[in-house]
């Protein structure tokens, strides 16, 4: 019989190549709008913001975590989840019901920079 991995407390893998691109980006331009409307989107809902602050105080949550914290579904949070993660605000370490979300603090700050911006 198998014995089931717990989950570890800490957040996903190092940020990839392919982010540190994306973050690299100029702060303006119609891509940088796209990218603007892209996070205001995902954080235009005060569930997703309550989501992004538990994230942000602590370690990787599974999204059962995440729902015992919120009055809310299973179904719901993991909608809220899928949004932010779309957004690149919150990253997934694995998959499935095990999987632990962490908040992305760089794509926070690139968001930050799109604002400050304006």
């Amino acid at each position: 019989m198998k014995k089931r991995r717990s989950l570890p407390e800490s957040c996903c893998p190092p940020e990839s190549a392919a982010l540190a691109r994306r973050l690299a980006r100029p702060l303006e331009g119609p891509r940088a709008a796209a990218e603007l409307a892209a996070f205001a989107k995902a954080v235009g809902h005060p569930v997703r913001v309550r989501i992004l602050r538990l994230l942000a105080r602590r370690d990787a949550r599974t999204c059962s975590r995440i729902v015992d914290e919120l009055p809310l579904a299973q179904s719901t949070v993991s909608e809220h989840l899928r949004i932010l993660r779309n957004a690149g605000l919150v990253r997934a370490n694995g998959k499935g019901p095990r999987a632990g979300y962490c908040i992305v603090p760089s794509m926070l700050r690139r968001f930050r920079a799109l604002l400050d911006a304006v």
